[in-house]
């Protein structure tokens, strides 16, 4: 069937509801630091009702989004059939910013070609969910979208010095290196402006124009944060600031255990691939032989070998009676090195 004539007409318009998108286009690209360095789309979305919002989408959401309409739209006959637009395919090597960069005019048409299938396609849950304006997507705008905003529009605020004092605040009491780019590194005598609580242990501020997570033993509040920031709100109704999550690893040597803490900006349902865990534990503690484990609820050493291994390790860590703050994953990693078969309570 051509395209053409599976758009709609008015009447099959009036029948949407006005909570279903109509229009949506890519206004800019974010990058995030999770278990991997990836890039999501920041979507401006328009209701049929008016409303417009912004929506972040990673390039996997598309795919599965396609490979769920293919299924239902294969399974329907007859005069129920149409046809999905093409979606642009996987690239696995390459810069991840540029390939991002080069997809957003084939996805923009993608979404154009999507919401313009018959009524009845546009009520399928999947559509409906993807333009969705979720939990995670209640984030703070991004400063510029640069294909929105002109770059010279740009306003910059300076803030009055009773608003500098009245801030929360805290002074660094002793020096502490950040170990990624998510945290900040802190010299004695700073004053650092706090944003939120991470979780028990951990806070989000602002020191020298740099924006990042810090541990609260390392300083001495001197204004603390109003409470309503300690539930992820900011003050006067703010959104919500992203996702960001812990996860600890302990490396076993020898000489002793390792132990860190990780911090990505992921959802605490974010479920990582093998591959994902291992490069950046490699990375962490910048040693290449390595191997992936978990301990079971009897406290026994196991191996984690593919994602299927992975999946088992956050299935049995439900069954765990550790407490852990609430933005913490259940699981946790223990990094040995590949040929050390000591840790293992067997006999090989």
């Amino acid at each position: 069937m051509a395209l053409p004539r599976q758009l709609r007409d008015e009447s099959d318009f009036d029948q949407l509801p006005d909570n279903i998108p109509i229009s949506a286009t890519i206004a800019d690209i974010v990058e995030k630091k999770g278990f991997i360095v990836y890039y999501q789309f920041v979507i401006t979305v328009k209701t049929k009702g008016g409303s417009k919002y912004l929506i972040y989408r990673r390039y996997n959401q598309f795919f599965s989004l396609h490979q769920r309409m293919e299924l239902k739209l294969g399974a329907q006959t007859g005069s129920y059939t149409c046809t999905l637009p093409s979606l642009p395919g996987k690239k696995f090597i390459g810069n991840k910013k540029e390939i991002a960069e080069n997809r957003i005019p084939e996805l923009n048409v993608y979404m154009k070609k999507l919401l313009s299938l018959p009524t009845w396609v546009m009520l399928d849950d999947s559509i409906r969910m993807f333009f969705y304006k979720t939990e995670s997507d209640s984030q703070p705008d991004p400063q510029a979208l640069r294909r929105q905003r002109p770059p010279t529009r740009r306003v910059k605020t300076i803030k009055p010095k009773t608003d500098l004092l009245s801030s929360p605040r805290a002074e660094v009491m002793f020096d502490f290196s950040g170990s990624c780019k998510l945290e900040l590194s802190l010299k004695a005598g700073e004053v650092i402006f706090l944003l939120r609580r991470v979780n028990a242990d951990w806070l989000e501020g602002t020191v020298r124009d740099r924006t990042g997570i810090f541990p609260e033993t390392f300083v001495k509040i001197i204004k603390p944060l109003p409470g309503s920031d300690s539930d992820g709100e900011g003050e006067a109704g703010r959104p919500k600031h992203p996702a960001v999550s812990c996860l600890r690893c302990c490396l076993l040597r020898p000489q002793g255990v390792d132990t860190r803490d990780l911090c990505v900006e992921e959802e605490m349902s974010t479920l990582p691939s093998y591959d994902e865990l291992l490069t950046r534990m490699r990375d962490l503690f910048q040693i290449e032989d390595i191997a992936l484990n978990y301990r079971d609820p009897e406290g026994d050493l196991v191996r984690i070998l593919d994602d299927e291994d992975v999946v088992i390790m956050v299935w049995e860590s439900k069954r765990s009676k550790v407490k852990r703050p609430v933005n913490q994953y259940t699981w946790e990693l223990h990094v040995s090195l590949a040929a050390d078969l000591t840790v293992y309570n067997t006999d090989f």
